[in-house]
């Protein structure tokens, strides 16, 4: 019951964004910068938002799923090599927690499958608004693995994304594919466990250096299957293969980059920003405007996953109260 409880209370701990670390520290962790942090998000959705739509791009091209999944880690680790090497930095690279990097690539190659798997699936704004429920698969996470308890306003939270889901879905109706929905949902509780394994990944190692061990550990998994899918390739294919690859990294470094200048619960807003790109891009490059069924579920999805990191701090502020010991 005791190892319970401190596994539920590291967990925790994770899931309100100061994830614990027993390892030795290899640098002091940065100041924390909100506003930074903020921007760096919100150019983090704008950029992976393009690299979506490049993914769908790439599929509807011909391109299978495997071939767009190699390519996409492929640029990651010489253009970071290049960078390090180029400002005498290399040895930044060295980590004392490879298990950590390996299990965060083997959440990362799943949670690729269903994320792009999705995209191809669905359409942008839906694939998207989908993708926004991971808040609520961390709340579902603590309770039923662990046991933690989850008060009124969270259970509410839950139940208010899961309808916005249903508003989107429309089960019946044959407006969303089935299939293509339940990916999206896997894909964003793929999300809501490597969210975790980044922030406590960001106490002691560089953002470059967690997206370098990312595409070193998952490319050799990917090019086992690339034979049993390579195709020749047109211009405008590489086109698509080599600017996915770019905007993923440059997106993915972004991403991790925030983390280390402010808490999830405070950057999080940004990322449903994601929302309003996707329709954009849906719209100019797929001529589809997404139905009124999309905006009216996907608030309530956004509503969620506020609601959620909002309670998250207020829990996170009285815990650190009660353990505060006032001086003699």
């Amino acid at each position: 019951m005791e190892a319970l409880k401190t596994k539920s209370n590291a967990f925790r701990a994770c899931v309100t964004f100061q994830p614990p670390y027993s390892g030795s520290v290899t640098s002091e962790a940065p100041a924390q910068r909100p506003m930074f942090a903020l921007l760096i998000r919100l150019a983090a959705a704008a950029t992976l938002s393009v690299m979506v739509a490049l993914v769908k791009l790439a599929s509807e091209s011909g391109l299978s799923l495997p071939e767009i999944l190699f390519w996409r880690q492929l640029p990651t680790i010489p253009i970071i090599l290049l960078l390090f090497w180029s400002t005498g930095k290399l040895s930044q690279l060295r980590s004392k927690r490879l298990g950590q990097h390996g299990m965060r690539a083997a959440l990362g190659i799943g949670g690729m499958f269903l994320n792009f798997g999705a995209v191809t699936l669905l359409p942008l704004a839906e694939a998207t608004s989908f993708n926004f429920t991971s808040a609520i698969w961390a709340v579902i996470l603590s309770a039923l693995i662990l046991h933690e308890k989850v008060g009124l306003w969270r259970w509410g939270a839950v139940a208010l994304g899961f309808a916005g889901v249903l508003v989107i879905a429309q089960p019946g109706s044959g407006q969303v594919p089935v299939f293509g929905a339940s990916v999206a949902l896997g894909a964003a509780f793929m999300i809501a466990l490597i969210s975790i394994y980044i922030r406590d990944l960001t106490k002691s190692e560089g953002s470059l250096t967690i997206v370098f061990y990312f595409a070193l550990f998952s490319l050799p998994a990917l090019a086992i299957l690339l034979p049993f899918f390579w195709q020749a390739k047109s211009a405008e294919q590489w086109f698509y293969l080599i600017a996915l690859g770019v905007s993923g990294l440059l997106g993915q470094y972004l991403l991790t980059s925030a983390l280390r200048y402010g808490s999830v619960s405070s950057v999080i807003v940004m990322d449903y920003s994601a929302l309003i790109w996707a329709a954009l891009l849906g719209w100019s490059l797929f001529d589809r405007l997404p139905p009124a069924t999309t905006w009216l579920g996907a608030p309530l999805i956004v509503g969620a996953g506020l609601l959620i990191a909002w309670r998250e701090q207020q829990l996170n502020i009285a815990r650190n109260r009660s353990h505060t010991i006032e001086p003699s």
